[in-house]
């Protein structure tokens, strides 16, 4: 289950706003159970910010990795209902997602406040999965990859090649989240080249080649192997599909083990 070039498969569950505290401790037992002791991917779980302290706890001593869903980029200060790198890492969170399509379009996210939040991440031993991703109406006007270079490189702004390698990118095409419609596998294929190219462009081939690229948009354990088969995508960001247990370890064994 190697991706191409030796990257390491990353499957990701997103649960957005859904599980109470009891409900992700459930899950997790159950999950575990599911999981092989040395997984061929690396995998990750993003609760919502309530459950964070329950999930380390619960997936302590797994193969689990716990991720939060956002962070804010000062490390203190009045700011009614963020949540800082420090507070993160004090429960024992090392991974954040930023710039999710769902933040851009319901509060406000920028290029800007995305790159903000990324170099905060990383100044604070975060590793950020950073979400690029264009609508519908940005597909249908031939504006996907204008789009998409303008996301990259206003997160990347200031960001330096060290601290690139930490990053991982997840395309999410806006019009397949919680749609039902999915991207075909060489449509995606195709925006995860140029987004490496990208990625060459504002750093070098190395790094390019190094840095994983998952895909975003209803993945389902019936679509995950043709995803995962195209030699740039090298995992996925899943939504609805990460909040049953059997379900979400289908998908990890896309290729059938």
């Amino acid at each position: 289950m190697t991706a191409a070039k030796g990257r390491r498969p990353f499957i990701a569950g997103n649960w957005k706003m859904f599980k109470t505290v009891g409900e992700t401790s459930d899950f997790i037992g159950e999950f575990r159970k599911l999981l092989p002791e040395a997984p061929d991917a690396d995998v990750a779980l993003a609760p919502p910010f309530p459950c964070l302290e329950t999930a380390v706890r619960a997936a302590a001593g797994s193969p689990v990795a716990i991720a939060a869903q956002n962070v804010f980029w000062e490390a203190e200060g009045a700011f009614t209902g963020e949540v800082s790198v420090g507070m993160l890492k004090s429960l024992g969170v090392n991974l954040v997602i930023i710039g999710h399509s769902e933040r851009r379009q319901y509060f406000g996210e920028t290029d800007q406040t995305v790159n903000r939040r990324v170099k905060a991440a990383l100044s604070g031993d975060l590793s950020p999965i950073l979400c690029l991703g264009e609508t519908l109406e940005q597909r249908e006007s031939g504006r996907t990859f204008s789009v998409l270079a303008a996301q990259f490189s206003g997160a990347m702004d200031g960001v330096s090649p060290a601290d690139a390698a930490r990053i991982t990118l997840a395309y999410e095409p806006v019009w397949a989240i919680g749609t039902g419609k999915t991207a075909t596998p060489e449509m995606a294929q195709e925006v995860h080249v140029f987004l490496r190219r990208e990625f060459e462009k504002l750093y070098d081939k190395s790094l390019a080649n190094d840095v994983r690229i998952l895909y975003g948009g209803s993945v389902k354990p019936d679509n995950a192997a043709d995803l995962m088969a195209q030699p740039d995508i090298d995992g996925a960001l899943v939504g609805g599909a990460s909040l049953k247990a059997d379900v979400f370890a289908k998908i990890l064994r896309y290729k059938g083990e």
